[in-house]
């Protein structure tokens, strides 16, 4: 059994996903690797992009910014596509690191978020045990291996 490990608990996550139930399986599937850092969720792109300019029902927020977001592609009113544009071309937000976390695997949505600036494309996995090797991995590498600015 790999040994688990505490990531810094100043690392901060934001996660857009319109899944009530992958959200509550990823937040679960952190905690399994004990990794705890905070986790804010939105359901949407719009609320994610509020959130990131405090605006909207955000306006009067005190949120510290996410260190990384994840994000899902496909949300309703602005998806995950469109919002990673709008992340990636704002000079103010452009730096946070976007892991997209998504049920597709298709190679256009690859390379669509990839050349959107997104840092990383996972596809969801189907069962909770991969969940938490996915979980885990993600831990490793941005909170340990990399810097964050």
């Amino acid at each position: 059994m790999v040994e688990k490990y505490k990531a810094r608990a100043t690392f901060k996550i934001l996660m857009a996903d319109d899944d009530s139930d992958d959200r509550e399986m990823t937040q679960e599937a952190f905690a399994e690797n004990n990794l705890e850092n905070e986790i804010a969720f939105v359901e949407d792109g719009e609320e994610l992009l509020e959130y990131l300019k405090r605006s909207g029902r955000y306006a009067n927020s005190k949120h510290e910014m996410p260190d990384l977001i994840l994000l899902d592609l496909n949300m309703p009113r602005k998806d995950g596509r469109e919002a990673l544009r709008e992340i990636k071309e704002n000079p103010e937000l452009s730096r946070i690191p976007v892991v997209i976390l998504t049920t597709s695997s298709a190679h256009e949505d690859v390379l669509r978020t990839y050349n959107l600036g997104g840092n990383s494309f996972i596809t969801k996995p189907v069962t909770f045990a991969e969940l938490v090797k996915v979980t885990e991995g993600i831990g490793k590498y941005w909170f340990e291996l990399v810097r964050i600015p």
